[in-house]
């Protein structure tokens, strides 16, 4: 990135469970250091995209104050960013009406995370957790944002908004939706879980012991790593070591992205050591990174209403930018605009 003036940065996360250590090496830590770029960004709980599923309604919304407590207990600073909630802002599920007529179905049916969360009972789930694609592509459309900082497991979204960015520049014949960038970096873009290193670390996974929660204290922390599947194999000297031992991967790449290492260096200091050595060490890093953000997320929460106020703040701040993008839009659509 080198000229920040033409730039713009847009990503959410959804607000459905526990944030976990995923979702803070694969998103809240980039996100942070993102605000130091002279780089506008704009941070977003996408509370639309929660509700493809059934939510509980007073959860759902303890849930998202939880999540904007985890983003600003992260560093993310309102005055510098923008944070909101995705419901407040109308532009987002107007666009994705909009991006639903300009997606085409084969592109829909490519989706690999829809088959995934969708599994043998397709037939009986929303229409909008189909169609959620298009509305993340709203999501970043809205904001003419180009670039999206992501884990690797959501590059075929950003690829998809490039894609109806690109059919409706061509079709009305303009060069409006600028084509965003995904933005993967680090050695933990995407978190195993602690059960399973072949299945991502995730909030709606049944067993707790699968993931490290953002609110988890010291002990329940040491004691999910102490339990964590791995091999009985030490760890080796190089990453190629580690080619076939997903668990030992995943552990180390975790390491390696609390620590600001890389992992051929956490690999040289623990080589030919075992998993009774590491895991503690490991407990001990990952307590001295995420004990603070757990203490500041309950300060935060303890004043539910100022979480509110920010949320609100943000969100005026969003509409300002993506109202003029989706009147645009509706412009170059043919749609008449007076009222």
């Amino acid at each position: 990135m080198t000229d920040a003036s033409n730039q713009r940065i847009f990503s959410g996360i959804q607000p459905s469970g526990h944030l976990t250590l995923g979702n803070y090496l694969g998103a809240l830590k980039r996100f942070v250091e993102r605000q130091d770029e002279g780089i506008e960004t704009i941070y977003c709980l996408v509370d639309l995209h929660a509700v493809t599923v059934w939510q509980d309604p007073k959860a759902l919304r303890q849930q998202t104050r939880e999540a904007a407590a985890a983003f600003m207990a992260a560093g993310i600073d309102p005055a510098r960013s923008i944070l909101f909630n995705q419901s407040q802002v109308p532009a987002h599920a107007e666009l994705g009406w909009l991006m639903n007529c300009v997606a085409r179905l084969g592109w829909m049916n490519r989706m690999t995370q829809f088959k995934d969360k969708a599994g043998k009972n397709s037939e009986n789930v929303s229409l909008g957790l189909y169609a959620y694609p298009a509305l993340m592509a709203a999501d970043i459309l809205a904001y003419h944002a180009t670039h999206v900082p992501v884990g690797d497991d959501q590059k075929q979204h950003v690829e998809l908004t490039r894609d109806i960015a690109t059919k409706f520049n061509h079709d009305y014949g303009v060069d409006f939706f600028p084509l965003p960038e995904p933005v993967i970096e680090g050695p933990a873009t995407r978190v195993m879980s602690l059960r399973d290193g072949s299945k991502k670390m995730s909030k709606s996974d049944p067993s707790d012991a699968s993931r490290i929660n953002l609110t988890d204290d010291a002990d329940t922390i040491a004691q999910k790593f102490r339990k964590a599947r791995t091999d009985a194999e030490p760890l080796p000297g190089s990453t190629e070591g580690l080619k076939d031992r997903p668990e030992a991967r995943n552990l180390v790449n975790i390491y390696a992205a609390l620590s600001g290492e890389t992992q051929d260096a956490v690999l040289s200091r623990f080589e030919g050591q075992g998993f009774g050595t590491f895991k503690p060490a490991l407990a001990d890093v990952a307590v001295s990174v995420l004990a603070p953000i757990s203490t500041r997320m309950a300060e935060f929460l303890a004043d539910p209403g100022e979480i509110d106020r920010i949320l609100g703040q943000g969100a005026v701040k969003a509409e300002a930018i993506s109202a003029p993008i989706v009147a645009k839009t509706r412009e170059i659509m043919g749609m008449i605009l007076s009222r």
